[in-house]
């Protein structure tokens, strides 16, 4: 498991010691040269392209135009051989033994021989060979670094390379939008998966549409807590349910004859079926994911010629006891719990590092999903770089071949550019030396400016791994203020960024890049600064009577604004938020995202457990003016499982118009609002008069995130305290997938009790 089919270190060893002894080859010398491509009198598109490449490149770095010409010409002294021409009887490689990508690049006498595996490895060694030896960089599509010089001198050579990560995709800009620098890199394109898959991921909705089958046969569905539901998954169990979805998948194979690999797998959901016989089916695998690989295998026993594809994916991710997947099942590990703040392997925690383990045990043919951005907010700064070559080397270690690195797609985010030039590197290579690949991407890309993003780019990297706090792919701003995103780092942060624009105020290309890459951190100082953190940090200033809108943080947004606009930010995070959209959003939050009222800044006392992950700024949250968002990580408090008591002391008796408190419903989040909010007064803190009672307006199926105001008018009322009691759901509806799934406890979350 652990023989790495890596051969480039002790090759380039030895081919480098053999340069130091032997003369180095002179290509080109005062802008001319002697040499010819040669390629084969029936060359491959790919081995026409790869000399097309070469020929083009050698000409921008010396103004040398070399000729390209068939093998069926008369050899000469001077050559550079592409692909599998009539030159190699006398090198020793055999190009079968490079596989489908890797490559040889070879020096003999003054001939250069550059040839690969049959799909892209010669172009592959073509580009190797440019960035290599020739100090061409391709940083990021559309931005190269093509030396120029007059005389093009290499030494002796003796490379080949065969990755063992067979498949390479990065989900990230550079790679989604650009062949080229898919190609460059050495990754595949994701037009290579659209034509060789036929489905992909999540594709119980598609085997079996609920809107076609579940009024008739709402036994095809998930049972939960006895009832069927049409939108979680399907009961495994029930014979029906494999025969329609062998059929539906006969007839989709149909339509693409082509594809190599289809997807049968569960939908992006929990909810999986609890039902009799499935339920006795987890208990015998021991988990969810045996009654899903017994599943399939009986299809890809139908498919023999086909890799059937499966997820092991949050309820699946556990590996099963008394089966194993047939040899053509995929299993799709995916590592969507994982925390980002320390290696997988590092962190003994982590439940990962057993099921890669187990699931390795039952089966060779692993792909693994990994997911490297912050995917509720792409426009946050999210230092993951320190873990991406340790995970890598995690998964090779365990076999696996296949490798889907998930960022932000076709979006923008927090420093891509980087990530997928250190990511396309890695995946090619998992024992490359990363901090060069940081460095030279940085000092290529940033220009002047680079000493300073370095500097950025490793103190936050460092608070990161300093601290015990953590990093989740669903975090925010306020999540990293007490490791990465502190106040004080915040401001050094800024400091840092006013010195690289400074360092490169004339050269707008730089200057751009560097004003792209100061985004996120305008952003989390934005969102962090909604809580009135210190005088550098909020967006509300008080006055004698009320709160002045911080200009800073105007100019802060306009900033942020104009230049994600710029950069061509359309979304801050997976679903969606334009700049424009966050705009409108914050010029809202300037003019209600505070509120003085008789009860702010008074004291409070809350009654019941605050959840320790949603503790926000502790009690004082409800009384401190400042209004949550459709966010629960920000300024909210979390109670599990308990009903939400407080009381509020005013300091004095005092009239009282209204009463309002705000709460947040998110079901998918476990999240509801309560049943009905009653009030309280007394004047004494002691005894109590019960004043009112507000139901809620809003269903508990509703979907989505809200909020809903619980407001109750009052007249003629005078007190001091202020009692504010909740009745609430303390677990999840029957209907509901978190009923019987983990402790089943309902959240509910209040920002401010408001009292005018």
């Amino acid at each position: 498991m652990n023989k790495v089919k890596f051969y480039s270190f002790v090759l380039l060893f030895v081919g480098f010691f053999i340069s130091s002894c032997i003369s180095n080859i002179t290509l080109v010398e005062n802008n001319k040269s002697n040499y010819k491509i040669i390629i084969p009198a029936n060359a491959t598109e790919i081995e026409q392209r790869s000399a097309d490449e070469l020929k083009k490149y050698l000409a921008e770095i010396s103004n040398a135009e070399i000729e390209i010409v068939s093998d069926s010409e008369e050899e000469s002294e001077f050559e550079i051989s592409i692909g599998n021409t009539n030159r190699l009887n006398d090198l020793g490689v055999n190009v079968n033994n490079l596989e489908e990508d890797g490559y040889s690049i070879k020096t003999k006498n003054n001939k250069i021989f550059i040839l690969g595996g049959n799909v892209k490895g010669t172009l592959y060694g073509v580009y190797t060979f440019l960035d290599n030896f020739l100090n061409v960089k391709m940083y990021a599509p559309g931005v190269y670094d093509v030396p120029k010089q007059s005389d093009v001198i290499i030494p002796k050579i003796d490379l080949t390379e065969i990755p063992i990560i067979k498949y390479r995709e990065l989900h990230i800009p550079s790679a989604r939008l650009s062949q080229e620098f898919c190609d460059w890199h050495k990754i595949h394109h994701p037009s290579v998966r659209e034509r060789e898959y036929g489905s992909f991921v999540h594709t119980f909705q598609h085997l079996i549409p609920p809107e076609k089958y579940f009024d008739k046969h709402p036994e095809y569905f998930s049972e939960i807590n006895g009832i069927r539901i049409p939108d979680q998954q399907l009961c495994l169990s029930n014979p029906e349910v494999y025969d329609v979805v062998l059929e539906n998948l006969k007839k989709q194979m149909e339509e693409k004859p082509e594809a190599i690999v289809w997807d049968v797998s569960q939908n992006d959901n929990f909810g999986n079926c609890m039902c009799e016989s499935c339920a006795k089916a987890d208990s015998i695998y021991q988990s969810p994911s045996g009654l899903m690989i017994e599943f399939v295998n009986k299809i890809a026993r139908e498919f023999p010629e086909n890799t059937i594809s499966t997820l092991a994916y949050q309820y699946t991710r556990k590996a099963p006891v008394g089966i194993k997947p047939e040899p053509n099942v995929m299993v799709v590990l995916c590592t969507i719990e994982c925390d980002r703040s320390k290696p997988i392997a590092d962190n003994q925690n982590d439940l990962f590092n057993r099921d890669i383990k187990e699931w390795s045990a039952l089966t060779d043919n692993i792909k693994i999903w990994d997911y490297v951005v912050q995917f509720s907010c792409y426009t946050n700064p999210f230092p993951n770089f320190h873990v991406l070559q340790p995970n890598i080397k995690l998964f090779v270690d365990h076999g696996v071949k296949s490798l889907f690195e998930q960022g932000s797609g076709n979006s923008w985010s927090d420093m891509h550019e980087l990530k997928a030039y250190v990511l396309a590197k890695l995946m090619w290579n998992p024992n490359a030396d990363v901090n060069k690949i940081i460095n030279e991407f940085i000092y290529g890309y940033y220009g002047k400016a680079a000493q300073y993003i370095i500097q950025y780019f490793e103190i936050r990297q460092s608070a990161v791994q300093n601290s015990n706090d953590g990093l989740i792919i669903y975090g925010y701003p306020r999540t990293g203020i007490n490791s990465y995103l502190t106040p004080a780092l915040l401001m050094e942060y800024t400091q840092i960024f006013d010195k690289a624009e400074q360092s490169v105020i004339d050269d707008p290309k730089y200057l751009e890049r560097v004003r792209a890459a100061r985004i996120p951190l305008e952003y989390a100082i934005l969102e962090i600064a909604k809580l009135n953190v210190n005088d550098d940090l909020r967006i509300f200033i008080p006055n004698e009577n009320d709160f002045d809108v911080n200009k800073k943080m105007i100019e802060r947004l306009d900033f942020f604004v104009s230049n994600a606009n710029i950069t061509g930010i359309e979304r801050i995070h997976e679903r969606g938020l334009s700049p424009d959209e966050y705009n409108s959003q914050m010029q809202k939050y300037f003019r209600e995202g505070m509120i003085i009222h008789k009860g702010y800044k008074k004291n409070i006392e809350i009654l019941s457990d605050i959840h320790p992950n949603y503790t926000a700024n502790g009690a004082t949250t409800l009384t401190d003016g400042i209004t949550g968002e459709a966010n629960y990580f920000f300024n909210w408090l979390g109670f599990e499982a308990n009903e939400f008591e407080a009381i509020v002391d005013l300091n004095e008796s005092m009239d009282i118009s209204s009463i309002r408190t705000n709460f947040l419903q998110e079901v998918k989040s476990w999240i509801w609002l309560p049943k009905s909010v009653e009030y309280y007064i007394s004047n004494n803190g002691i005894n109590f008069t019960k004043i009112g009672e507000v139901k809620r307006r809003t269903k508990e199926t509703q979907t989505g995130i809200f909020t809903e105001s619980f407001s109750l008018s009052l007249k003629n009322k005078k007190a001091r305290y202020v009692k504010v009691k909740t009745n609430s759901l303390i677990y999840c509806p029957v209907w509901h997938i978190g009923h019987n799934h983990g402790n089943g406890k309902a959240f509910i979350f209040i920002d401010e009790i408001i009292v005018e």
